[in-house]
């Protein structure tokens, strides 16, 4: 079969490279095309565009780049009439990929949705949308199942999340080859990560070393994203004690005692790796302002949502300021908080499902498409 995969930031890059390893397993006459990443193309995929040449964070960011999204749209629809895939399948990224369901379903394509849009986040409306748009949904966080079949009656697959076998299926590295590797000596590592897009990363990372000259028995080690190049970060690393890695954020939080973390998938990631964080989130204060209008969760990182409660500190907006930061960062050095920790994350790994998130997506679209 000809799938045709949508996703359009880092962590959609590596959701959907599990997929297609899982697909290609089952079908071993399928055929990949899509947008994505490296990682997707490092899995088969031919790759039409990279995520970083169109991703825009915030609604600021979004109104002043239209131009570029709209020609982007009408190519994505041009290439996927001359691949004439037998399914399509949107990995997150909501904005773009329900503009092209809903094309795509009025040419009758099937329309499969794996990692869903957040809609019981925002504009929950877009439900309409879905129903109307979607044939299947496939969702990887267990309070969506109920969000979806109890409070809107529109029936989806739960799979577990692929993080799991993202973290457990790596080559792992022991702290001494890490430490040798990075040049780095033997204090306790805290990580800084600061997000994929330059947006974040600028707003992010220069409020994270604020605090550095204050933790000096520590090392703060940057995770650069694939997506950039060491130049970008040149700018902001001139400290002693600051070290820099990049696409070696697993290997990282695997060695870290604590992290900082720009809210978004990385915030997870970093509690199944058990790491202690303080989450971190300033954007375009126009963007911000519309955001807190229309998002009406308690919570911002996907560890607080899942587990219905604080276990990690939120730092947002002004809020996210070095007083705070570096308060924060000291709470969880601290033994007995930490072991408050560990206990909540040991508890939303049990609620994520297990393991084998991408192989059960992947038998589930592979036997829906040849019913």
């Amino acid at each position: 079969m000809k799938y045709y995969i949508i996703s359009g930031e880092a962590s959609g890059d590596l959701h959907a490279s599990n997929l297609v390893k899982e697909l290609a397993k089952i079908d071993t006459n399928a055929s990949f095309r899509g947008w994505g990443g490296d990682l997707m193309q490092a899995a088969g995929v031919e790759l039409v565009k990279h995520y970083k040449e169109q991703s825009f964070m915030g609604f600021f960011e979004v109104v002043t780049n239209l131009r570029k999204i709209f020609s982007n749209i009408s190519f994505c629809k041009e290439d996927i009439e001359k691949f004439n895939p037998d399914v399509l399948i949107f990995i997150d990224y909501s904005g773009f990929n329900l503009r092209i369901a809903k094309w795509a379903k009025a040419l009758n394509y099937r329309t499969f949705y794996y990692v869903s849009p957040q809609i019981w986040a925002s504009r929950e409306g877009r439900i309409e949308v879905i129903k109307r748009d979607i044939d299947e949904m496939f969702v990887i966080l267990p309070f969506e199942k109920d969000f979806y079949e109890n409070k809107h009656n529109y029936p989806v697959n739960f799979v577990g999340h692929p993080l799991l076998d993202a973290i457990a299926n790596r080559n792992q590295i022991t702290p001494n080859e890490f430490r040798k590797q990075h040049q780095l000596d033997e204090r306790e590592i805290i990580a800084l990560l600061p997000g994929s897009r330059k947006q974040e990363i600028t707003n992010m990372l220069s409020i994270m070393l604020s605090i550095v000259d204050d933790f000096k028995t520590y090392q703060f080690v940057i995770a650069g994203a694939p997506s950039q190049e060491y130049s970008f970060y040149e700018q902001f690393i001139g400290k002693a004690n600051v070290h820099f890695v990049t696409g070696k954020t697993y290997d990282l939080l695997s060695v870290s005692t604590a992290a900082l973390v720009t809210s978004g998938t990385a915030t997870l990631e970093t509690a199944l790796f058990k790491v202690p964080e303080v989450v971190c989130y300033k954007g375009n204060w126009i963007s911000y302002q519309i955001a807190k209008r229309i998002i009406t969760l308690k919570y911002i990182s996907l560890v607080n949502l899942i587990m219905d409660k604080e276990v990690v500190k939120e730092l947002i907006q002004n809020e996210l300021n070095t007083k705070n930061l570096k308060a924060e960062l000291q709470k969880i050095l601290n033994p007995e908080v930490r072991e408050r920790i560990f206990l909540d994350y040991f508890e939303l790994e049990k609620k994520l499902g297990g393991k084998g998130a991408s192989k059960k997506a992947a038998e589930l679209i592979f036997k829906k498409l040849s019913n």
